[in-house]
């Protein structure tokens, strides 16, 4: 108990200053530029006066109340500008930062474990109703949490969008951390789950015949009785469950780094474009697991202290088990 309570003590003290948001958005493997601006040090400055094709909130705060509207789309639900122009079957990547868009940006704390989740919804209803549509989770264990894969992949995952029907759509990729909710909010709002909601905006054009089926509500589909919501990370009673519907079977899957748009299995299966650019290095010096091994303009490590690097994209290599 002892050990418990220090290690929430210290996932308190992290998460005063170790948020997280999405910052830029890449279409097979290439960038799309900021989707929020940024001030003179690189730090986002959201609200929708300063969005482009993310509906930026004013922060990188979580949202915590599961009754509020902001569980759909943060706290900016304003449509944005712009919409990124797509195929159905493109992959998307998003690109999360805790403070700027830099290579020395620690993404997000790591005492923040938990799942990475994506659903989608027809960008006419703006997220509300019955409409989100799960097509991507992972990293419900606590041997393989998503967001630790997600910090060594530098704030990177991506979807395969599931050769969806030509029109406008919002993409919601969150984050659900874990380190304060052994207690839910509506007990003590100085506590419980963190989740990172961010909503993209994107228009589908080409020959795709995939829509939508019903989906689920945010807010609604989260609830203070769910298990996946309200669980101690340091003393786990059971299993983790990701929360949530299950994904959708048309779901054309995802991974972590920059995906390249080759596509991808069902889920949960995690993809990734399978080339070996140097040999696997064993306790050795090199990149972290999952972390980037290569890449057009990469000045980093191209050896892996474990795993094998592999080829992603022009611009991404990996280090995969």
């Amino acid at each position: 108990m002892k050990f418990a309570t220090a290690a929430a003590i210290l996932g308190f003290a992290a998460s005063v200053s170790a948020h997280s948001t999405i910052y830029n958005v890449f279409i097979n493997g290439v960038d799309q530029g900021l989707g929020c601006g940024v001030d003179a040090n690189g730090k986002q400055t959201g609200g929708p006066s300063n969005s482009k094709y993310i509906r930026c909130p004013p922060n990188n705060n979580p949202v915590k109340d599961l009754t509020s509207s902001a569980v759909a789309c943060n706290v900016n639900n304003a449509e944005a500008p712009q919409w990124l122009q797509v195929k159905g079957t493109d992959a998307i990547t998003f690109e999360w930062h805790h403070d700027s868009a830099t290579s020395a940006d620690d993404i997000i704390a790591s005492s923040h474990k938990g799942p990475v989740v994506v659903y989608i919804a027809p960008a006419s209803s703006n997220g509300s109703g019955p409409v989100w549509v799960k097509i991507y989770e992972d990293g419900g264990s606590p041997s393989s949490w998503g967001v630790d894969k997600l910090i060594a992949a530098r704030g990177r995952h991506y979807i395969n969008l599931p050769n969806l029907a030509p029109g406008k759509y919002l993409i919601r990729p969150e984050l659900i951390t874990l380190h304060e909710a052994d207690t839910a909010y509506s007990s003590n709002p100085a506590r419980g789950v963190q989740l990172y909601p961010n909503c993209i905006q994107i228009e589908v054009s080409g020959s795709g015949s995939n829509t939508l089926p019903s989906g689920v509500a945010f807010p609604g589909t989260y609830t203070y009785a769910d298990k996946g919501l309200v669980y101690n990370l340091y003393s786990p009673a059971g299993a983790y469950v990701i929360p949530g519907p299950a994904v959708w079977s048309s779901a054309r899957g995802g991974g972590y780094g920059i995906g390249n748009g080759s596509g991808g299995q069902p889920q949960p299966t995690t993809t990734t474009t399978v080339r070996t650019t140097t040999t696997t290095r064993v306790g050795g010096s090199g990149a972290a697991l999952y972390g980037q091994c290569g890449g057009r303009n990469w000045t980093g490590p191209t050896t892996c202290a474990q795993g094998t690097c592999k080829f992603s994209n022009d611009y991404y290599s990996q280090c995969l088990p």
